[in-house]
């Protein structure tokens, strides 16, 4: 599908500034969505929204369908009467500059906790709107706050560490354990419709400022997920429930043993005999939160790294094919053409290339790749096709200004040369060449609106710890840069129709 001539900003939600440790989509998410609208733009592009687990990885949650409740704006839950003024103390605490996940959780957990006992109280339309939107959501609203319950009961374990009868989903155990933990179901089904709701008014007051959201997709779920514990039969696992091979990708350029992901994959030819189901749901669900989909790891959809379960790294995994024209045929055929970017960063075979084109999904580019080769360099603006959609770096990169700093020599000289001249603000040059380019789209990261360095990098591949905690500096995206933004944005032509 073909997007309109525009740009866009990439930042994550938990990226925003605010007082409660960790950005959220209360009223900073609307006020940036306005800062937007002021210096042009038309995209704002943010990670995966599900609810997070070990490592704070957006990339893996526990539900591909739920949402982050860190992300559910406590002010609002102040306007609606389920906290109070008093109830936020404790958050001046927090550092502005990260989020430090740790205590950010605990607080803000038991925050949560506290609006959703005083749920029962609300008045009587709010309790009616939940009811009817936990009702159209059951689908998998009903495994995930079971599940949910039953990870708090057994203090966050993996639900292949849970008794038998829990893990094979035995009918009598689940009823049991659903009347045992109905206060704690109860309170996951609260938090998931208030994420919804707060969600629902930002992406309304986005719309109403001209501003798309793109959200993210991950091709694989997490392991320790609502999706697998449900639908154990859709992926590779062995006779106790655990993954026999799971995914990643072999020795490239951010790793060169590869990197052993660890999500479990899927038995496809499972999926293809329910008609890809699943599928459509997650597409259906997904298009319904955001105008826009960007599906990580594209590539898989035509082959995929299969690894043994027990090897240390990725590198003695194999390549096996995927069945992505029948899946995205079947998709089609349900939900019509869809807004989706491929993110086909990689090692792009024709086959990858053919998958994608059939379908007319945007590919993506990125411009941090480009330097220190010949001018046939795939990521060099001038061989850009228009179906795409561009970027200097994603959050898998360095910030741009990073990257320049260890930048090769030749690497330097071949992007002052490519610009004619002197690099003089290596985020902004870049960010010109891409919104100079026909690529219909361009995305920048919020840092390089900001010429940060590598400390403000998001996500490190292969890192274990210490990524996704960034926090943007209250005020730093002002007037000023606004006006800087808006008028390269109509000098190339992607100000909004």
């Amino acid at each position: 599908m073909r997007f309109p001539r525009s740009s866009g900003v990439l930042l994550h939600p938990t990226s925003l500034p605010g007082p409660f440790g960790i950005g959220d989509i209360g009223p900073e998410a609307a006020r940036f969505a306005d800062w937007l609208a002021e210096a042009g733009q038309s995209v704002w592009q943010v990670l995966p929204l599900g609810p997070t687990g070990f490592g704070d990885s957006p990339y893996q949650c526990f539900s591909a369908f739920a949402g982050n409740p860190l992300l559910i704006s406590p002010e609002a839950l102040v306007a609606d009467g389920l906290l109070s003024m008093t109830d936020l103390a404790g958050a001046e605490s927090f550092p502005s500059t990260h989020v430090d996940f740790g205590p950010v959780i605990q607080w803000k957990r038991a925050l949560l906790t506290r609006a959703a006992g005083r749920f029962a109280a609300a008045p009587a339309a709010l309790r009616a709107q939940h009811d009817a939107w936990c009702a159209e959501q059951s689908a998998w609203l009903d495994d995930y706050t079971l599940f949910m319950a039953l990870k708090d009961a057994h203090g966050g374990a993996p639900w292949c560490e849970w008794s038998a009868p829990l893990r094979s989903r035995d009918r009598a155990a689940l009823a049991g354990a659903r009347e045992e933990h109905a206060e704690r179901v109860a309170e996951h089904r609260f938090l998931q419709w208030a994420f919804f709701r707060q969600w629902s008014a930002l992406r309304s007051h986005a719309q109403s400022r001209g501003i798309a959201l793109m959200g993210d997709a991950p091709i694989f779920v997490a392991y320790d997920s609502a999706d697998v514990w449900a639908r154990t039969e859709l992926f590779h696992l062995d006779a106790t429930g655990r993954p026999t091979v799971v995914a990643g990708v072999p020795p490239d350029y951010f790793s060169e043993t590869g990197q052993l992901w660890g999500n479990p994959l899927y038995r496809w030819e499972a999926h293809s005999a329910e008609g890809f189901a699943w599928w459509i749901a997650r597409v259906r669900a997904l298009l319904a939160t955001v105008d826009r989909v960007r599906i990580d790891h594209f590539i898989g959809f035509s082959r995929y790294w299969e690894i043994p379960a027990d090897a240390p790294d990725a590198r003695s995994g194999r390549f096996l094919s995927s069945p992505g024209h029948e899946l995205f045929e079947a998709i089609e055929r349900a939900l019509g053409k869809t807004a989706i970017v491929a993110e086909d960063l990689g090692v792009l075979t024709p086959e990858v290339e053919a998958l994608r084109d059939r379908f007319e999904f945007p590919g993506m580019k990125v411009m941090q790749f480009a330097w220190g080769s010949g001018a046939d360099n795939m990521f060099l603006p001038h061989g850009f096709g228009a179906n795409l959609v561009a970027y200097a770096g994603t959050h898998d990169n360095d910030t741009t200004n990073g990257w320049w700093a260890q930048a090769s020599p030749e690497e330097r000289s071949h992007m002052g040369h490519y610009l004619g001249r002197e690099v003089h603000d290596p985020a902004w040059d870049l960010m010109r060449l891409g919104m100079s380019s026909v690529a219909d789209t361009f995305v920048c990261a919020a840092q390089d609106l900001l010429s940060l360095g590598g400390e403000a990098r998001m996500n490190f591949p292969g890192k274990p710890a210490g990524n996704w905690s960034w926090r943007l500096r209250e005020g730093a995206l002002d007037g000023a840069k606004a006006a800087r933004l808006r008028d390269m944005t109509a000098l190339y032509g992607r100000l909004p129709s």
